[in-house]
């Protein structure tokens, strides 16, 4: 019984966890993709396309319009050179 308390107690919970996952490899990403981007929509902003890790090989992932959030920016997905690794720096909002 109790046990059935606490599973419907920690339903009623809202996750507000984040998932935070670091990437590093050995693979440059290939180039970026060009693409042209729409036309701007009011209240979203575009959050461009990036090349992810998948295992053993880069995926391209494209870009979409993502609901903006007043007072913050949104800081695209990026791959940054560290010494002989690459590190995925994840997409992100950021207090302006």
């Amino acid at each position: 019984m109790l046990c059935s308390v606490l599973a419907l107690g920690a339903a009623a919970v809202p996750a507000v966890a984040a998932v935070n996952l670091n990437i590093d490899i050995g693979v440059p990403p290939p180039p970026a993709r060009v693409i042209v981007v729409p036309q701007p929509r009011l209240g979203y902003v575009w959050v461009p396309g990036y090349w992810r890790w998948e295992g053993r090989r880069h995926v391209w992932n494209q870009g979409y319009w993502l609901r903006a959030r007043p007072g913050y920016a949104w800081i695209p997905d990026r791959w940054d050179q560290r010494g002989n690794r690459y590190h995925l720096q994840q997409g992100h909002w950021e207090k302006r």
